[in-house]
């Protein structure tokens, strides 16, 4: 018996209704990925802001007292904050698609 041809073949499993029974765990899945970003994205806030904490203490100490090795931290807790800005912004972006 010839079946008849709709147009399309179904090329996966995965129907986009996402009340069936066997979407639940799909659905699962990015419930659990959006909460790990959100998390990550907390956690690297929190890293930021005691960055940022710590730069302007070691900063302020260099500029007032002249402390050279108050200095030498700043300068390498700036590197720390350019890898955390930039680890932020990857985890908005991927946030913002799901």
């Amino acid at each position: 018996m010839v079946q008849p041809y709709f147009g399309h073949k179904k090329t996966h499993n995965l129907d986009l209704n996402p009340y069936c029974l066997h979407n639940l765990d799909f659905i699962n899945i990015i419930i659990l990925i959006t909460k790990k970003t959100k998390n990550k994205m907390k956690d690297l806030v929190a890293k930021l802001q005691a960055d940022v904490d710590a730069f302007f203490k070691d900063a302020e100490a260099q500029i007032e007292k002249g402390n050279k090795a108050a200095g030498t931290r700043a300068r390498k807790i700036s590197l720390d904050i350019e890898k955390s800005l930039k680890a932020f912004r990857k985890q908005s972006l991927e946030a913002s698609k799901a």
